[in-house]
């Protein structure tokens, strides 16, 4: 799977959780903190070209996934279809 680029926030628990996977499955990933960062809802939609609501914000390589539970669901996907 090509580098994944998650924008969040610690104190957000999807946020950890899109982490976790990534870690938990050896995915490549950036962390971008929006804290940390200065960032606002607005700057990540002007990165990603979408509106942004919630976080996290994740890209596959330059594809944009969606949040945790789409990326969760991109993970399943791209296992089992590399299982074959």
């Amino acid at each position: 799977m090509e580098q994944v680029t998650i924008y969040g926030r610690t104190s957000c628990g999807f946020c950890v959780r899109a982490r976790d996977l990534c870690e938990s499955r050896n995915i490549p990933y950036i962390w971008v903190d929006m804290i940390e960062r200065g960032m606002s809802k607005q700057d990540i939609a002007d990165q990603i070209g979408r509106p942004v609501y919630t976080v996290p914000q994740i890209l596959v390589g330059s594809e944009y996934v969606g949040g945790f539970d789409d990326f969760y669901g991109y993970v399943r996907d791209h296992e089992a279809a590399t299982a074959r």
